[in-house]
């Protein structure tokens, strides 16, 4: 039966690597790009992981496994968000057919305009109540 559940994982791991893969082809700019990718891949990893620790059952290799998924699926999003972040300071360009831009006034340093946007959305938000 494990050797069942680990067969399952991993191949759920290597679809979901897959999945990355295409999506860095398939994708039309760096945004999507990383979005696909970072998510396909952290599951796939994740996957990957569950089917070592299954694999040994050691107390050891288990709880490493699982220290690694835990903080793989808190680095990742916070990774790929500074990479797109600074991507798009930099000025990588969007899609085409991008239709919203919230960020077209921020450059880096600009925490007290992104407070200012932020303080006016809410009291946009608050009147349409």
């Amino acid at each position: 039966m494990s050797d069942i559940l680990v067969m399952v994982f991993c191949t759920l791991g290597a679809i979901f690597i897959l999945i990355s893969a295409i999506g860095i082809y398939r994708m039309p700019d760096f945004y999507t790009r990383l979005s696909v990718t970072v998510k396909a891949s952290t599951l796939g990893v994740g996957f990957i992981l569950i089917a070592v620790a299954y694999y040994f059952y050691e107390f050891a290799v288990s709880t490493k496994v699982f220290a690694i998924i835990f903080f793989l699926f808190i680095t990742s999003p916070v990774a790929a968000f500074m990479i797109s972040r600074t991507a798009y300071v930099s000025g990588t360009k969007l899609w085409k057919t991008t239709t919203v831009d919230e960020e077209t006034e921020l450059e880096v340093g600009d925490e007290e305009l992104e407070a200012k946007l932020e303080k006016e959305e809410e009291k946009e938000s608050e009147t349409n109540r």
